[in-house]
C-alpha cells in the first residue's frame, strides 16, 4: 500500500488555501490509505540554535558534547527522517510568504537534510538517498507571478532541497491571485482543487 507523508506549513489553519488543496488531494485517496501528517503550525519543528546544532549532525559552537537539548534534537531528527524514508509520496503545503517558503517548513528541512541519512557526499558530489519517492506540492500565493522572473523563491528552494535528497519527481499545483478579489480567488481555488484531485 502506498504510504503518504503530509507536511502542512500554513499559519492560517482551515482558512489556508494550501491546506484546502491538501484536503482535496487526501479526499481522493482510497479509504484506509496510509497517511502520516505533521502540521508545522500546530506542531512545529524548532528552529536550529546552538543548543540543538550538534544534535542534527553538525559541530556545535561548544564542541561535540551532547547536551540534553542536542539529544532531544537528535531524537526528533531521527523520527522525522524515518517518516521520510518510509513514505512513497511526500505531500507539501506551500503557502508563499514574502516570496519564500514558511520558516517552519525550512526548519523541517534543516532537520531532515542530514548527511549519511537522506544524502551523502561522494567524490562526484552529493547524492540523494531518498529513493523511489515522489512529491506533490500544493502551492498558494496571493499574487500572480512569472515563475521565470526570479522573484518568487519558495518553489525553486523547495525543489532544490528535495532534489538534494533524491526526490526529483515533483508535481506542483498552484492556486494564485488570492488577493485579486473573492471571485478570482474562488475560481483559482476551484481549478487548483480539481487539478490536485487528479494527482491522487
Amino acid at each position: 500500500m502506498t504510504k503518504y507523508l503530509v507536511i502542512r506549513s500554513a499559519a492560517t489553519g482551515a482558512a489556508s488555501v494550501s491546506n484546502q488543496l491538501i484536503d482535496a488531494y487526501l479526499a481522493e485517496l482510497p479509504e484506509g490509505a496510509n497517511v502520516v501528517e505533521r502540521n508545522l503550525d500546530t506542531d512545529p519543528v524548532p528552529h536550529i540554535n546552538s543548543g540543538s546544532l550538534v544534535g542534527i549532525g553538525r559541530a556545535a559552537p561548544e564542541g561535540d558534547k551532547l547536551t540534553p537539548a542536542s539529544q532531544e534534537a537528535r531524537a526528533l531528527q531521527d523520527e522525522l527522517i524515518a517518516q521520510v524514508m518510509d513514505a512513497d509520496v511526500l505531500v507539501f503545503g506551500l503557502p508563499i510568504y514574502n516570496f519564500g517558503l514558511p520558516s517552519t517548513l525550512k526548519a523541517w528541512f534543516d532537520y531532515v537534510l542530514r548527511a549519511g541519512s537522506t544524502f551523502k557526499y561522494t567524490e562526484q558530489g552529493p547524492e540523494g538517498l531518498v529513493k523511489n519517492t515522489k512529491a506533490v506540492v500544493a502551492q498558494a500565493r496571493a499574487g500572480k507571478y512569472d515563475d521565470d522572473a526570479g522573484i518568487v523563491f519558495g518553489m525553486p528552494h523547495l525543489k532544490g532541497m528535495l532534489a538534494f535528497m533524491g526526490v526529483t519527481e515533483v508535481e506542483v499545483v498552484t492556486a494564485e491571485g488570492m488577493a485579486f478579489g473573492p471571485e478570482a480567488a474562488a475560481s483559482a481555488i476551484a481549478d487548483a482543487k480539481a487539478a490536485i484531485a487528479k494527482l491522487a
